[in-house]
């Protein structure tokens, strides 16, 4: 079996980026319609707008909706249709750009990612997760390619609430877990072959930047600094993270994911504190030593993101949901056979509950240390 390693064209980043947007992507044609969140159509358009002043260039905002549903985007096909455009530009968080990356997977056009959060490593992967009008998972669009540029204005970003860097470390700090399982278990990967060695030295950066950046980032953050440790962890969190979990795969810590989304009492959390949180059930599940689980708890609690059930739900879990949470992350359709082993319901459970006792452990002991 071939090894693939799949990365966006081009990837640029760094501060003022937006300004110089139409520069950056003339090289593909237009009109262009832009796919915008709300923060991004209502603070960033004009410096689109002025961009593409005096260019000659048709270019057409639209707000996107707030999910990606496969109504959303057959919306925003219509707008594209009508307007004769030729490319797509996604600005804003994860499921605004999964879905200008679905417009333009299905309208077979160019797809420019601009994140105006470091929340995800949707920005770089040639996938579009899709939910429901309930916000639930509904399933992966695989694209034909990976977009032909993602642009990063580090002003953008440093500008944005904590949490989303914050998320953004949690979803990056699966990568290199979910790369050494499915290297294990000789999985395929998201791009149709087998990981590279490349693409696992680059999930064992995200993590080694994680560990040694991620706390100084956040303080920089919180500052509104765009220091060195921040730019490596935005760097980390959308590039080291996309590349490295598409090119290697994905594995128990998604399917965690996946399966909390069916809750509603879990609707309030971000992706990647999610997938912290199944990052730690993986490192159960796996048995893995002692001193690693300690570093990923120490990393977690640092930076503010759950080791407990507490932190997840708006109530306490019913043993019945946390069985249909195990069931439908070890079922199909979720991550779980990329596993180097056989996973039950009743081991994901166990790993769950396990998880659980785990972080509140090492919570209370460094409560009562401080």
């Amino acid at each position: 079996m071939s090894r693939v390693l799949a990365s966006p064209s081009k990837y640029i980043q760094g501060p003022a980026e937006l300004s110089k947007i139409k520069d950056r992507i003339s090289h593909l044609g237009g009109p262009v319609l832009f796919v915008m969140g709300r923060f991004a159509y209502k603070n960033l358009k004009r410096v689109i707008e002025e961009s593409f002043k005096d260019s000659g260039s048709t270019v057409i905002f639209e707000q996107f909706g707030g999910e990606c549903t496969k109504k959303e985007i057959d919306r925003l096909r219509a707008i594209y249709r009508t307007h004769n455009c030729t490319v797509v530009v996604g600005i804003g968080g994860g499921k605004a750009l999964d879905t200008a990356k679905g417009v333009a997977y299905y309208e077979k056009a160019p797809v420019v990612s601009v994140p105006t959060i470091a929340s995800t490593d949707a920005p770089t992967s040639a996938i579009a997760v899709t939910y429901t009008e309930d916000h639930v998972f509904d399933g992966n669009i695989l694209l034909p390619k990976n977009p032909d540029l993602v642009l990063v204005d580090t002003d953008v970003i440093t500008r944005a609430p904590v949490r989303f860097l914050v998320a953004g470390m949690g979803d990056a700090l699966s990568t290199y877990f979910e790369a050494g399982a499915n290297a294990a278990s000789n999985h395929d990967n998201f791009a149709g072959g087998k990981s590279t060695n490349t693409s696992l030295a680059l999930a064992r950066l995200c993590y080694e930047i994680l560990i040694r950046d991620g706390l100084k980032a956040k303080q920089s953050a919180e500052n509104r600094i765009c220091s060195r440790e921040l730019e490596n962890i935005i760097e980390a969190n959308i590039y080291l993270s996309g590349v490295g979990f598409e090119s290697n795969g994905l594995a128990c810590a998604h399917s965690v994911y996946n399966a909390f989304t069916s809750l509603p009492s879990c609707h309030h959390m971000y992706h990647g504190e999610l997938v912290a949180f199944g990052t730690i059930v993986q490192l159960v599940l796996e048995n893995r030593a002692e001193p690693e689980i300690e570093e990923v708890l120490r990393f977690c609690t640092s930076v503010g993101l759950p080791v407990s059930f507490a932190e997840l739900s708006t109530r306490e879990f019913t043993r019945d949901e946390l069985m249909t949470v195990a069931v439908a992350a070890s079922g199909p359709g979720n991550f779980m056979d990329s596993m180097p082993f056989a996973v039950t319901p009743e081991m994901t459970f166990d790993a769950l509950v396990a998880a659980d006792a785990r972080g509140r452990k090492y919570k209370a002991q460094e409560s009562h240390c401080t």
